[in-house]
């Protein structure tokens, strides 16, 4: 079984053009090292993957969510579209390892980026639109990304979910230690742990300080749940 038939496999979906997933694949540093044209990269697909996935998100919270007002609405498709949501889906897929990547975005960890594992998969929504249609990207966005929403919904701003949390439990303090950053500077990874009246909770790991904050946050509320 090829990469690409094993991957349809794992989605539940089988191209009728296989190439639109190869382009769905296909990162610009791929693409620009082989010399081809833009088109053949999947940032076009990304454009179009992304305007799917909001209509098909905004559809989904307008009949499930009936009594939630315009802001609570907004603000959940956005809990279920921001890229660390989506870059978690694609993890789930195991994403990462099927995208083709220039040597250098491959050697400072591209496949295991945020913004590369989001931006791939709303790719890959693109293509199944173009191949099969609105149903079956429907589909597609139903199970790995309106799945699992209470999770979810922490994506869009654990920080302050988490403060929120612990300041119904009474006087509590939060505070967010920087425990090592590395990397080029084109490519810093912090990894940051959140605590909780100086008890070490969540890690996080991002390449940036706040985006290493939330997920430590996130990481942290799961705990706290648990």
């Amino acid at each position: 079984m090829n990469r690409d038939m094993e991957f349809e496999k794992k989605i539940g979906y089988m191209f009728q053009d296989v190439r639109l997933l190869q382009n769905a694949l296909t990162h610009s540093s791929f693409a620009n090292e082989k010399h081809w044209p833009y088109e053949r990269n999947n940032e076009r697909l990304e454009f179009l993957g992304d305007a799917v996935l909001e209509l098909i998100s905004s559809d989904f919270i307008f009949h499930e969510h009936r009594k939630d007002m315009e802001g609570a609405m907004t603000k959940l498709r956005a809990s279920l579209v921001c890229e660390q949501s989506l870059a978690d889906s694609a993890r789930q897929l195991d994403l990462g390892q099927y995208i083709r990547l220039g040597k250098g975005e491959y050697s400072t960890g591209g496949n295991d980026r945020d913004s590369i594992l989001s931006d791939a998969f709303e790719a890959v929504i693109g293509a199944i639109y173009l191949d099969g249609g609105l149903e079956n990207a429907a589909a597609f966005i139903r199970r790995f990304v309106l799945s699992d929403i209470e999770d979810k919904k922490l994506f869009y701003d654990s920080k302050t979910i988490l403060q929120e949390i612990i300041q119904d439990q009474g006087a509590n303090t939060i505070s967010y230690e920087l425990l090592s950053e590395s990397g080029p500077d084109h490519a810093k990874e912090f990894v940051i742990r959140c605590n909780l009246n100086g008890t070490p909770m969540g890690t996080g790991k991002g390449r940036s300080k706040k985006a290493a904050e939330q997920k430590a946050a996130y990481e942290t509320i799961l705990k706290i749940r648990k």
